[in-house]
C-alpha cells in the first residue's frame, strides 16, 4: 500500500473520530442543559409561608436529574384548574425541606410533579414515610418514577413499585392503544376503550401487577406501538401497566407513566383522570385503603 493511500486513510480515520468527539460532546452539553451530570443539591430550611386551609394539596417539582422543562409548567397548570374546580388549597413548591412531619401532615396529598434525581434528604424521605404510612396521599406524575436508578430503594420497591428502563427513541413520540383494566374504578371508568393517544411510553423492569396490593388501572398495547430505543428492545410483553395504585401503610399511592409531552395535560381524559387519582388518594372519604380498593 502505497505511502499516499496510508496518509488518506489515517485522516479518514482520524476525521471520524473528530465528529463522533463533537457528536458525544453536544450530546454531553445538551443532556446537561437539561439538568443531566449535575451534583444534587438539597433544600435544609423548608419554606416559612405554610399556611393552608382544607382539603389541602402539596404540588412538589424539585428536579436533580432530567428537567422536563415543557411538561412540568403544563402540568402546574392542570393541577391548578383542577384543584380550583374541586375546591382545594394548592401549595406549590420546589423546596424539598417541605417534607417535614410538621408540615406534611398540613396536606390531604402530595402530587410529585416530574421530580428527577435524589431530592431529599435522610429526614426528609424518614418523614414521607412517617407520613404515607400514617395516611397520607402520593400521586407521582411521569418522571417522579422515570429515573434510570434510585439511591433511595425504598422510594422505588416500596412507592413506585417498578424500576424504570427506557422508552421508545426515533420516534420518540408515538400514538398507542391504552386498555381500561378496571372500568368500574372511577378514576378511569370515563375513559374511551381503547383510548388512542400519543405520548413518550415508559418501560419498566418488571410490571408491579405481580406486587401485593397493586392495581393496574391503565395499561399500554406494545402491537400499537415501537417499543424500541434506538435499536434496544425495552418491550415488557403483554403485561406492560402506565398507571398502578396500592395502599402504603394506611396511606394511598397511585404512579402514572404519562405525561412527557405538555399536550398530555391539556388533554380533558387525563385531566378527569389527574382529578379523579388526586381525589382517592386524599381520601376525602376517609375510608380504609382496602374498603376503598387498591390496597
Amino acid at each position: 500500500m502505497s505511502f499516499k493511500v496510508l496518509s488518506i486513510l489515517k485522516w479518514a480515520a482520524l476525521s471520524v473520530m473528530l465528529v463522533l468527539i463533537c457528536v458525544l460532546a453536544a450530546a454531553f452539553f445538551y443532556l446537561r442543559s437539561q439538568g443531566m451530570f449535575r451534583a444534587p443539591v438539597y433544600d435544609h430550611a423548608p419554606p416559612s409561608d405554610v399556611i393552608v386551609g382544607s382539603p389541602a394539596i402539596l404540588l412538589f417539582t424539585k428536579t436533580n436529574g432530567f428537567v422536563h422543562k415543557d411538561a412540568i409548567p403544563a402540568a402546574i397548570k392542570a393541577v391548578r384548574h383542577i384543584a380550583e374546580e374541586k375546591g382545594w388549597e394548592l401549595y406549590e413548591t420546589n423546596n424539598g425541606a417541605i417534607h417535614n412531619s410538621e408540615d406534611l401532615q398540613k396536606f390531604d396529598a402530595l402530587i410529585w410533579n416530574n421530580v428527577s434525581g435524589d431530592v431529599l434528604t435522610s429526614e426528609q424521605r424518614e418523614a414521607l414515610k412517617q407520613y404515607l404510612r400514617a395516611g397520607g396521599g402520593f400521586v407521582g406524575l411521569h418522571a417522579s418514577g422515570g429515573d434510570p436508578s434510585y439511591d433511595w430503594t425504598w422510594y422505588v420497591e416500596d412507592v413506585i413499585r417498578a424500576q424504570f428502563i427506557g422508552h421508545p427513541l426515533f420516534p420518540q413520540k408515538q400514538q398507542a392503544d391504552l386498555w381500561v383494566e378496571e372500568p368500574a374504578d372511577p378514576i378511569v371508568a370515563h375513559l374511551p376503550k381503547p383510548w388512542r393517544m400519543s405520548d413518550e411510553w415508559y418501560s419498566f423492569a418488571q410490571s408491579p401487577r405481580s406486587q401485593e396490593g397493586v392495581e393496574v388501572l391503565l395499561s399500554i398495547s406494545e402491537t400499537s406501538y415501537s417499543p424500541s430505543m434506538a435499536g434496544k428492545d425495552i418491550a415488557m410483553g403483554t403485561d406492560h401497566p402506565l398507571v398502578w395504585k396500592h395502599c402504603l401503610g394506611q396511606g394511598r399511592v397511585l404512579y402514572s407513566a404519562l405525561g412527557h409531552y405538555p399536550e398530555v395535560y391539556r388533554n380533558k381524559n387525563y385531566r378527569i383522570l389527574l382529578k379523579n387519582a388526586v381525589s382517592w388518594a386524599a381520601n376525602s372519604s376517609k375510608e380504609s385503603c382496602s374498603e376503598a380498593g387498591g390496597n
